[in-house]
């Protein structure tokens, strides 16, 4: 047997049938038992879970965040661009805002109200029902067009360059496979695999990062690196790819550095930021993982558990920059390398290197044969636990945010069920949307470029709603709508003019072209220095907030004492590790 084969063989196949049938019997098993232990069905578990361990939480928020558009889209810009894309990536002292911050502000309107909260939920509490109604409109709007059918349609590149298997059939695999688990699973499911999965994914995307500095370094790791960093420094005009910051200069020839459009100097770490503090502090996808713990138990473990899961998972977001872009690096440097026998694969229909076949072609390359069978089951299961994780979501807000509302009173079996109908609906609905995403030649620009224009009025709206008591709920319902509509304005305006890129006529178009020409980055954080401006201007003219919608947002005595008992000197250290590291990438790769 050729044990270093650059291709899957039976023992691959075999492995990875053994190891699915045994991750589907595990899975099986840990529901069987949490059923019996609920004695019946019930939405809330169903729905959010229950009381999970801290490193079970810092799994799931973590395997929630990483899909196919990280094993494909992270990898393939890694490749092409280098590190620039980690702005998005080393985020995890953003997760800790969340675990500090946010989560006893959601923790407070659930113990007033009773019950687990959503997002929606908490806006039409702190500001008006039509803000929470929109904001369940749009997150299940954003869900469909950027995550299920992102998710899908890179998943099924992925299977395609690492098994062989036809785009659509592993697309429609992925798809049908992920929405039967989430129907039977539920939020316990998604918890159960995201644990099974979360160390199979990380020992495997480091031993193809070892392994492919190996290569490079011709068995030595550290000169891997030295000769990465080298060979990538010297790409697009030689400005490079190993620098996270891109600045409007011009080298000695009179060349721009290309990337700067895309990563324009200090703007890209304010525009991530922007981007991270909508996503890890207020999306439902991810607050859920979070809000499911916090059902019959006293406040104070709640939010140690929660914080605690928060902390743990900014140190496994970490990891994703190593795990995924850095071996795209890799991939280019053994590319650039004829004589490693690399190659991409090559875009359908015409002749240039498909750089988002990276990450697939590396366990193909550099794995040995029966690991990449074992790898690939990490793999298999991280995209099906990010994909069930945005499926359970899209569920909850329809069933928690519209249709109890509407039908109260009805048995808790009835609700499950509504909450797997939800499910089926977003999956047709994501199906739909798949041939749109095949004409999109560049989607991992595009994913980025959506979140940029749904991000500023989600920002606003919440920052604004719990630090200030004196927004009021008409500014909280125009910010949201009114950066919406604009948001939803200018993606017209990028499919109209190619993002900005074509030559338009006309007086609308040349008397606009700051609308439509600025680049997405600058675009966004004026955006949301617009829309927070309109939430003050409106707040001076409209009715002040309720003492009942204030008291959402004000902490009693007795309850900063539960916050104050809720964490210890070992919290804090273990955050400022978080910070620490985060600082020290970017100073690396300044």
């Amino acid at each position: 047997m050729n044990w270093s084969t650059h291709e899957f063989i039976w023992l691959d196949w075999v492995i990875l049938i053994l190891g699915i049938l045994s991750v589907a019997f595990a899975v099986w098993y840990s529901i069987k038992k949490d059923k019996e232990k609920m004695k019946g069905a019930d939405s809330q578990d169903y729905l959010f879970g229950k009381g999970e361990p801290w490193y079970i939480i810092g799994a799931a928020i973590f395997a929630a965040n990483i899909g196919s558009e990280h094993l494909v889209g992270l990898a393939g810009t890694g490749a092409k661009d280098g590190v620039g894309m980690a702005h998005w990536e080393m985020q995890g002292w953003m997760i800790l805002i969340l675990g500090w911050l946010f989560v006893p502000f959601y923790e407070l309107l659930s113990k007033k109200l009773g019950r687990i909260v959503t997002m929606p939920e908490f806006l039409r509490y702190r500001y008006t029902k039509t803000t929470g109604t929109w904001l369940s409109i749009i997150t299940l709007i954003a869900y469909i067009l950027t995550k299920v059918s992102v998710t899908a349609f890179t998943g099924g590149i992925f299977f395609e360059y690492l098994l062989g298997i036809p785009f659509w059939y592993g697309a429609l695999g992925l798809i049908a496979i992920t929405a039967i688990f989430t129907v039977f699973g539920g939020m316990k499911g998604v918890m159960t695999l995201s644990a099974i999965q979360t160390p199979i994914l990380i020992i495997g995307s480091f031993l193809v990062l070892f392994l492919g500095l190996a290569a490079v370094g011709d068995g030595s790791i550290t000169a891997g690196w030295q000769h990465m960093m080298d060979y990538c420094g010297t790409l697009h005009n030689g400005y490079g790819t190993t620098h996270m910051f891109h600045w409007a200069t011009v080298n000695a020839s009179g060349n721009p550095d290309p990337l700067y459009h895309e990563y324009p100097g200090f703007v890209v770490f304010l525009g991530a930021s922007i981007i991270g503090f909508w996503y890890w502090c207020t999306d439902q996808h991810i607050v859920q993982r979070v809000l499911g713990q916090t059902k019959d138990e006293d406040n104070a473990v709640v939010m140690k558990r929660a914080r605690r899961g928060s902390i743990c998972a900014g140190y496994f977001k970490l990891l994703p920059v190593f795990m995924f872009l850095i071996p795209g690096m890799i991939a280019a440097t053994l590319a650039g390398d004829p004589a490693s026998g690399f190659h991409f694969g090559i875009k359908a229909g015409t002749t240039d290197p498909d750089t988002d076949a990276a990450f697939a072609q590396m366990v193909k390359f550099v794995l040995p044969a029966g690991v990449k069978g074992i790898v690939t089951i990490g793999f298999i299961c991280a995209l099906v636990a990010s994909l069930a994780a945005f499926f359970n979501s899209c569920a909850t807000l329809f069933t928690e945010d519209f249709y109890k509302p509407m039908r109260k009173g009805k048995s808790e079996a009835h609700y499950v069920l509504v909450g797997r109908i939800a499910t089926v609906v977003v999956v047709i609905l994501g199906l739909l949307w798949m041939p749109v995403m095949m004409s999109m030649n560049t989607l991992y620009s595009y994913l980025q470029n959506i979140q940029s224009l749904l991000a500023p009025a989600m920002v606003a709206v919440f920052s604004l709603g719990i630090f200030s008591k004196k927004i009021t709920p008409m500014a909280g319902q125009w910010g949201l709508i009114g950066g919406f509509l604009i948001g939803m304005l200018r993606l017209v305006t990028n499919v109209l003019t190619q993002s900005g890129e074509a030559v338009m006529s006309g007086w609308l178009w040349e008397h606009t072209t700051w609308f439509w020409q600025t680049n997405w980055l600058i675009f966004e954080c004026w955006l949301l220095v617009f829309i927070i401006a309109l939430m003050i201007v409106v707040s001076c003219f409209t009715k002040a907030p309720s003492q009942e919608q204030v008291a959402a947002i004000t902490f009693t005595p007795a309850y900063r004492k539960q916050i104050r008992d809720s964490w210890s000197t070992a919290d804090i250290i273990a955050s400022l590790g978080v910070v620490v590291l985060c600082a020290a990438f970017y100073w690396y790769f300044f």
